[in-house]
C-alpha cells in the first residue's frame, strides 16, 4: 500500500501543521512517511505545498511524481488547480471552496468552481461555514483533514490522537475544536 497526498494552500492556512498531524498519525499506525515541504513566500500570503508520502513499504522519494499524487488535499481553490499535474487519473481532490483573495486579479470564484466540478473525483468543501459550526474558523484545515479521512488509509481515532499532540500543550479547547471540526469534515462525504 502506498498513499502520496499533495497538500496546498497559502501562507498562515496550516498546511504543513496538516502535514505534521497526518504524518504523525500515519507513523503511530506503523505505516512509513516520506515529507517534503515546498514553500514560498508563506509570510505574506504566498503559496504553500508539502509532498506527504504514506506507505507499508519503504519509501525512496520525498518528492511525488507528476502523475502520481492519490490525492490534492487544498485548503484553498484557486492553489488546488496549480497542482493538477501531480493528481493521478483516479485520484481525489479535495479543496475548500472559500477563497483567499490575495492577489488583485484573483479570479472569479463561480468559474474556479466550475473548473474544479470538471475533475473526476473532486469535492469542493465548505470548509468556513463547517469551521465556523466547530467553533473556530481556524479550524477549516481540520475539516478538510476530516474529508480527505474518507480515502486516506489511516484510522480517525489515530488523527485525533495527533491533534491532541499538536494542540493539546498550548489549550485544551483547541483539541476539542479541532476534534469536532475534524469529525465534521468526515461527515461530508458520507
Amino acid at each position: 500500500m502506498k498513499y502520496d497526498i499533495l497538500l496546498a494552500g497559502v501562507g498562515g492556512q496550516g498546511v504543513l501543521s496538516i502535514a505534521a498531524i497526518i504524518a504523525q498519525a500515519a507513523m503511530a499506525e506503523g505505516l512509513q512517511v516520506r515529507q517534503s515541504e515546498v514553500h514560498g513566500m508563506s509570510q505574506r500570503g504566498g503559496g504553500v505545498q508539502a509532498h506527504l508520502r504514506i506507505s507499508d513499504s519503504e519509501i525512496y522519494s520525498d518528492l511525488i511524481p507528476k502523475g502520481g499524487a492519490d490525492m490534492i488535499l487544498s485548503m484553498e481553490p484557486l492553489e488546488s488547480l496549480r497542482y493538477l499535474e501531480f493528481l493521478c487519473p483516479q485520484g481525489v481532490l479535495i479543496t475548500s471552496s472559500v477563497p483567499f483573495e490575495n492577489i488583485t486579479n484573483y479570479p472569479d470564484i463561480s468559474e474556479l468552481h466550475k473548473k474544479i466540478k470538471k475533475i473526476p473525483h473532486s469535492v469542493l468543501v465548505d470548509s468556513k461555514s463547517i469551521a465556523s459550526v466547530a467553533g473556530n474558523l481556524r479550524s477549516e484545515n481540520m475539516v478538510l483533514v476530516g474529508a480527505a479521512l474518507n480515502h486516506i488509509p489511516i484510522q480517525k481515532k489515530t488523527v485525533e490522537t495527533a491533534v491532541c499532540n499538536r494542540f493539546g500543550s498550548k489549550d485544551p479547547r483547541l483539541v476539542d475544536i479541532n476534534c469536532t471540526a475534524l469529525a465534521m469534515g468526515t461527515e461530508v462525504l458520507a
